[in-house]
This record gives structure tokens, C-alpha cells and sequence, in this order.
């Protein structure tokens, strides 16, 4: 039986490619953190930085072809998910696996009702009672807080508004209990009150259920509120992770510094936005050494010629930056 103190969920040097006319590419390369049992990790970066196909290779949801899994381990309560069978992974997910869309409109099938999706679900994991299984859909619509769960269970999605819609998604990967969800950017396209509404209901949920959760996202303000720990990506590998106190109380990357410099503030009476100046390099043309160099004002020689490991800078801080810590860093 797994040790309750272990990780529920360990991601070790986890290696994704796509292939395609030009060659192959590495979308993830070389990523490693755990989950603990009932806390929050969030997964920030730029887009095109490898949060959600990472998110989808837990899942087992990479189109093999054009993408294939070329190295690393994906342990959920110490079983490596890619040696399982495609059946056994489809029992996991839905089941004790969940995952939470980025976009409910084009994840929710639009010809049948928010009922009959729910219900499904159910009876695809053991619930073969199709009475017993919508009135636990009903109950989960409740539980996510959409109004009038018992008339709403028969909408179709197009008659759901965003936040609503959103909140099904939730449902739909809440049915069956798991004990990891994984949230794929679950406020994009969400006014700023949904938005809060929404993180809300995911921090009580984990509370409530007590599910380990994945927080895919580019908002740092939502890693703050919400996540227990932050990995933090850059052109598909991890350049720094820290629980989110250590992180916010002292970064330690450059890239990390830049996306804390972008984001609006109050107390501040510049109207101007800082920026990261230069873009993500294309994964066809990765860089020999530090891929974030091209971008950061403290690059050197060094930084240019290889890349630097992921090394502990304090207690579970670890960060992959040649010149860390140094003082232009943390001014």
C-alpha cells in the first residue's frame, strides 16, 4: 500500500517531442516536481512555454502521432503512468485523475445536455444506475454552485453562460471523486468577479475533498491566491521552483523577476507596463545554453555556452540560473 506521506504525484525528467515536416522538437524537456496529497502546485509561464502539454502528459492525452513521450516518469501514488496499458490509464483518468479544460465551449460536446455528459461520465467509471447517476449530477452541479441544479441539468452548453459553463467543466471532472485535478488555465476568457468566484470554488473543493490540484496558468496573481508551491517554465524546462512564499518573497531567476515586473500594480504611478523585451525562442531552434539569454540583461559567456542545472539555493528553492543568487538579481 502507498505510503500517505509520499508524493501523490512525482513528474522526474519527463521529456515530450513532436514530430513534424521540419523534424522533431521537444516541447517538455527534462521537467521534474511532485504533488503532495491535498495541496496546490501551480505550473506558470509564458504561452509556448510547455505548462499544458506537461498537463497533458500526466493525463495521457498527447496525440501519439504527432507527439511521443521520449524519456522520465509519471509516478501517481508510486505506479509510473507510462508503462501502464491504455486501459488502465483510462480507468485513472476520469476516475481518479481529473482535469479541468481550458476552454469549456470546445470541451463540452454542444448536442447533448450538461446532464447526459455528466451522467456518462459516471456510468463510464461504474455507475450503471442512469437514475442514481443524474441525481449525482445534479448533486455536483450543486456543488459547483450553479444556480437551480435540478432545471439546469437538462441545458445544452450554448445556453450556459461562461462562468457557468466553466463551473460544469468543474463537475464534469469532480464526478467520480479523484484525488488529483489537474486545472488547465481555468479562468481564461472569465471577467475579473467569475474569475475570483471560480478560484474560490477550487480552494474550497480541495479543502472539502481533500484532491491535490495542478493550477496551470500565466497569471502570477493566481498562483499567490491559491497554489502551495510554483514551478516556474521557460521554453519547455523549469527554471525555478520554490514553495509560493519563498518565490514571491525572494526570486531568484531573471524570468521570474521580469513576469513579477509585468504585472499591473496599484501602488505604482507609472502607467506604463513593464515588458520582457525579445520573444520565447521557437522549439525548433533551442539555444546551446541558457534559453532564457537571448532575453535576460545579466547573461554572460557562460550562460550563452551551456545551461545551467536546477540547483537548491534554500529549502526546497531551486533555481536554474548561473549567477544566482547575486545582488543585481534580487535588487
Amino acid at each position: 500500500m502507498q505510503d500517505q506521506h509520499s508524493p501523490l504525484l512525482e513528474v522526474e525528467d519527463l521529456r515530450i517531442e513532436f514530430r513534424t515536416e521540419g523534424g522533431a522538437f521537444r516541447a517538455v524537456d527534462g521537467v521534474s516536481f511532485t504533488v503532495e496529497r491535498g495541496k496546490t502546485l501551480g505550473i506558470v509561464g509564458e504561452s509556448g512555454c510547455g505548462k499544458s502539454v506537461t498537463s497533458l502528459g500526466i493525463m495521457g492525452l498527447i496525440p501519439q502521432p504527432p507527439g511521443r513521450y521520449v524519456g522520465g516518469s509519471i509516478k501517481f501514488e508510486g505506479r509510473d503512468l507510462l508503462t501502464m496499458s491504455a486501459k488502465e490509464r483510462r480507468s485513472l483518468r476520469g476516475g481518479r485523475m481529473g482535469m479541468i479544460f481550458q476552454e469549456p465551449m470546445t470541451s463540452l460536446n454542444p448536442v447533448y445536455t450538461i446532464g447526459h455528459q455528466i451522467i456518462e461520465g459516471l456510468r463510464a467509471h461504474g455507475m450503471r444506475d442512469r437514475a442514481k447517476a443524474r441525481k449525482r449530477a445534479i448533486e455536483l452541479l450543486d456543488l459547483v454552485r450553479l444556480p437551480s441544479p435540478a432545471e439546469r441539468v437538462d441545458d445544452f452548453p450554448h445556453q450556459l453562460s461562461g462562468g457557468q459553463r466553466q463551473r460544469v467543466m468543474i463537475a464534469l471532472a469532480l464526478a467520480n471523486e479523484p484525488d488529483l485535478l489537474i486545472a488547465d488555465e481555468p479562468t481564461t476568457a472569465l471577467d475579473v468577479t467569475i474569475q475570483a468566484q471560480i478560484l474560490d470554488l477550487l480552494r474550497d473543493l480541495s479543502t472539502r475533498t481533500g484532491a491535490a490540484i495542478v493550477m496551470i496558468t500565466h497569471d502570477l496573481g493566481v498562483v499567490a491566491e491559491t497554489c502551495d508551491d510554483v514551478v516556474v517554465m521557460y521554453a519547455g524546462r523549469v527554471v525555478e521552483r520554490a514553495p509560493v512564499a519563498a518565490l514571491f518573497s525572494g526570486p531568484m531567476h531573471p524570468y521570474t523577476l521580469g513576469l513579477m515586473a509585468a504585472v499591473p500594480r496599484i501602488d505604482t504611478r507609472s502607467d506604463r507596463l513593464e515588458t520582457i523585451p525579445g520573444t520565447v525562442p521557437p522549439p525548433w531552434a533551442m539555444p546551446e545554453g541558457c534559453r532564457f539569454a537571448s532575453r535576460c540583461p545579466l547573461a554572460t559567456d557562460q550562460c550563452r555556452a551551456s545551461q545551467p542545472p536546477l540547483r537548491e539555493m534554500g529549502t526546497g528553492h531551486l533555481v536554474a540560473c548561473w549567477r544566482a543568487p547575486i545582488e543585481e538579481i534580487a535588487a
